[in-house]
């Protein structure tokens, strides 16, 4: 896992324009991450902060843990996935 201080932006399955909407919403760091309460919250607050706009769940929610975990997405595994769907509003 990335230490607290590492910005988000460049990790594994956040590029640029996830990174600015993060960041949009105080994310910058993976200390911020844990704050707004891991890859749910963040996708929670990324979801109430996006009105009109669709919120992927594979490019928020699932790349947020595949950076935390340095892994693609799409390498998390069904059991993974199902507990994060589990804990989104």
């Amino acid at each position: 896992m990335p230490s607290a201080n590492t910005r988000l932006n460049g990790l594994t399955n956040i590029g640029p324009t996830i990174a600015a909407r993060l960041e949009a919403v105080g994310i910058k760091t993976v200390a911020d991450l844990r704050r707004a309460g891991g890859p749910a919250g963040a996708y929670n607050l990324l979801k109430a902060n996006s009105s009109g706009k669709t919120v992927p769940v594979c490019y928020y929610l699932y790349s947020l843990q595949g950076a935390l975990d340095r892994v693609h997405w799409d390498a998390l595994t069904k059991k993974a996935k199902r507990k994060l769907l589990r804990q989104i509003q």
